[in-house]
């Protein structure tokens, strides 16, 4: 099972970004998805989560401007960052809860990150 994130790049504050995380491989059922973040010199956080059934918990320095989203068909994860802050530069990890088959255990998955930058 792999997860690759995209959707990163540079933009200018109050600008927007759509993150995804596509899962590909042996996969049964994914459980919850989750977006990270690292910024330079600072700890992994978590910035927001959705689980298997479409519950929703966000960081409060993001909420209201950033929204988790899936696509079950997809195995795809999506984050849309709104009105973006030179605060939210980091490297953005998506990691997910997966069963590969029906009887495997869940398994956790992080994809390889990629790079927000917004620019004050």
């Amino acid at each position: 099972v792999q997860l690759q994130a995209s959707g990163g790049g540079l933009v200018q504050t109050g600008g927007s970004l759509r993150l995804s995380c596509a899962a590909s491989g042996s996969i049964f059922s994914i459980n919850a998805i989750d977006w990270y973040r690292q910024a330079r010199g600072k700890q992994r956080e978590l910035v927001a989560a959705i689980t298997s059934g479409g519950s929703t918990n966000y960081a409060d320095s993001v909420k209201g401007r950033f929204t988790i989203s899936r696509d079950n068909a997809k195995n795809t994860a999506y984050l849309q960052m709104n009105s973006l802050k030179p605060e939210d530069t980091a490297v953005y990890y998506c990691h997910a809860l997966i069963k590969r088959l029906t009887m495997s255990p869940v398994n956790s998955y992080w994809g390889q990150g990629t790079q927000v930058t917004v620019s004050s």
